[in-house]
């Protein structure tokens, strides 16, 4: 779909000075000819997304949500560094214009970078692409671009210092388990049985790459009539991690029924039809532009990936309970908490 038809005015929770706002970017960004108007993507659950406008110019904003935050969540700075630093590679990111960290502008940290046009699919069957062809060119461009970001040169971009390496599996089940717990409204007999097998089963591997941790199709922007990706968005969640995670996550819609939630699984459908290709199909491509042989202990990165979005969801939905979420539908997140908790035991335990 155009991203204009998911363009709003700002609600009522995310307004904020506008006319401070003006005033920063006269002096600071290249192009701002003074005048301001400013709306919000509506979707999105995480950090809240404006569109700006002056005169014939556009720029999108991100800024943190307000309201107490959970640790080290909404890093808009790590946002804006990890797309400053590819910048210059064959990664397809946002041109990134400048951020801002004094809170007094707008109430929080934001950043600001160009407008990318384009094609964005909600759902990941993209109904909206007339052939199979297209849809079958669309996925290859999207696992293509994958392997362009960890085939990243880290001391060459600057971005060797971007997160911890070794122990990163280990690190990242622990930190989502805090994350759920700090926002947790309910007790789910699943998710505690994930958490468990998560903790008994962490694999040794030291692989390190540079890790988007959203990547999938609904998070880019598809040249509005090429088969090739524009631009990767919400890079929240990059850090330094195993490749491993971001693939097994690209791949989890592969276990989600197509009329769960926002009608965005695969399981079930015709994929061969639809030019979509088979979940090995796809990890496969994968391994053979990484150059690499058969993925190993690949259930544990799917269930850890499902683990993952239950804690943030979870959070997102503690959020919404609070009236400060970035989305309206939040405070019906709490079904998709248990749904995806159900999922990943199920992976884990091989039912």
């Amino acid at each position: 779909m155009s991203t204009e038809e998911e363009i709003i005015p700002v609600r009522p929770a995310h307004v904020f000075d506008e006319q401070s706002l003006t005033e920063y970017l006269t002096d600071k960004l290249e192009g701002f000819e003074g005048s301001l108007t400013v709306r919000q993507f509506g979707q999105g659950q995480s950090n809240p997304t404006f569109l700006l406008s002056s005169g014939a110019r556009e720029w999108v904003l991100r800024k943190k949500p307000p309201g107490k935050l959970l640790p080290s969540a909404h890093a808009v700075d790590r946002e804006y560094r990890a797309i400053k630093a590819l910048q210059d590679t064959d990664v397809p990111v946002p041109e990134a214009c400048l951020l801002c960290e004094d809170d007094t502008v707008i109430g929080t940290a934001f950043y600001v970078m160009k407008r990318a046009e384009g094609r964005i699919f909600r759902n990941a069957a993209a109904p909206e692409v007339s052939t199979a062809e297209e849809r079958r060119a669309i996925y290859d461009a999207m696992n293509e671009s994958l392997v362009k970001l960890h085939q990243v040169d880290l001391k060459a971009v600057g971005l060797e210092d971007f997160g911890k390496t070794g122990n990163y599996m280990s690190r990242q089940v622990d930190r989502w388990t805090r994350q759920y717990e700090a926002s947790k409204t309910d007790d789910i007999e699943s998710m505690d049985q994930l958490i468990r097998w998560l903790n008994e089963n962490t694999p040794d591997d030291e692989t390190t790459t540079i890790v988007h941790g959203d990547y999938r199709l609904e998070n880019m922007v598809i040249h509005p009539t090429e088969p090739r990706v524009v631009a990767i968005l919400d890079w929240e969640l990059c850090t330094l991690g195993h490749p491993l995670a971001d693939l097994a996550y690209n791949c989890m819609l592969y276990h989600f029924p197509a009329g769960t939630g926002t009608n965005l699984g695969l399981a079930g459908l015709d994929l061969d039809a639809l030019g979509i290709p088979s979940e090995a199909d796809y990890v496969d491509a994968y391994c053979r532009r990484m150059g690499r042989g058969p993925v190993p202990n690949y259930n544990f990165f799917l269930a850890f990936s499902i683990f993952r979005v239950a804690a943030i969801v979870q959070g997102v939905y503690k959020r919404g309970l609070d009236g400060i979420a970035s989305s309206s539908k939040a405070e019906s997140f709490g079904i998709y908490v248990r749904f995806l908790s159900d999922a990943g035991w199920q992976i884990a335990s091989g039912g």
